[in-house]
């Protein structure tokens, strides 16, 4: 049975030699390769390539583990142990040069529902920037070895909440008119385009909430686990872990505010 250290270091391997390797092709041109729920939904070549390359290095690395991934069918786990993979995060951001995009890999065990797993070690990097996000289960959060700790704003008025939007039409209009009701009461608001990094700056200090509806597992399985190492608060619908239905995750000192202010404005 590996340890959480051997976790996070497979983890921290596979994501930057998978970093590298988008970067690579981000530098060679972006080819689109299919639209999936919408057509501002897309997936690249990149993103199918570079899914396959961390499946056969997690094959390699840690056999008998499942696989979760964006791209491709999952692969059962003998182990109980299952990765959950995002090969680029804010993929119209790597379409458009934008420099916020990530490699997201978490490994979890108590299968593939983020409602019941138990998140073990994440890694997340931006390979625009090289910056490395990790985490392990109870041995903190870190960016480039440098121990992170969430904001402590003093307010609700004080907190710079972050936030995404769906790729259909219609809930993006939802979406917006709840953010009607959330602006005028904090700092002001952000929306970066990559949930995983969104996550990692909650847990930097360089947001201070994130609020999503529609995440994948994908999306938040390593961030999550980054942002609360580091302090924060996560919740989803009801009290419930992060799931699809609702992630929040925010510094503890606005967290009972900020879910008022959620419940008032139909978040």
């Amino acid at each position: 049975m590996p340890t959480t250290a051997e976790l996070l270091e497979i983890a921290t391997t596979v994501a930057r030699e998978a970093g590298e390797l988008a970067l690579r092709r981000r530098g060679e041109g972006v080819r689109i390769a299919a639209t999936k729920s919408s057509l501002v939904d897309v997936v690249t070549e990149t993103d199918r390539e570079v899914e396959e390359f961390i499946r056969a290095r997690l094959a390699e690395l840690a056999p008998g583990d499942g696989f979760f991934g964006e791209e491709g069918a999952p692969d059962e786990s003998t182990t109980g142990r299952t990765w959950v993979v995002d090969p680029i995060d804010g993929t119209v951001n790597f379409v458009y040069g934008i420099p916020a995009w990530a490699v997201s890999v978490a490994v979890v065990d108590g299968g593939a529902d983020p409602l019941i797993w138990r998140a073990l070690a994440a890694c997340v990097v931006n390979p625009s920037s090289g910056e490395v996000f990790t985490a392990s289960l109870g041995g903190g959060a870190y960016l480039d070895g440098e121990r992170l700790a969430v904001s402590r704003p003093d307010s609700l008025a004080e907190t710079l909440v972050g936030t995404g939007f769906s790729y259909d039409a219609e809930r993006r209009v939802a979406q917006a008119a709840a953010v009607q009701g959330i602006i005028g009461e904090v700092r002001d608001i952000r929306r970066i385009g990559a949930a995983a990094l969104d996550l990692c700056s909650v847990a930097a200090g360089r947001l201070d909430a994130y609020v999503e509806r529609g995440l994948k597992p994908w999306d938040h399985a390593a961030g999550v686990l980054i942002a609360e190492e580091a302090g924060a608060r996560a919740r989803g619908e009801g009290g419930r872990r992060p799931s699809a239905s609702l992630t929040v995750v925010s510094a503890p000192a606005i967290a009972d505010e900020l879910d008022a202010l959620l419940d008032r404005a139909a978040v």
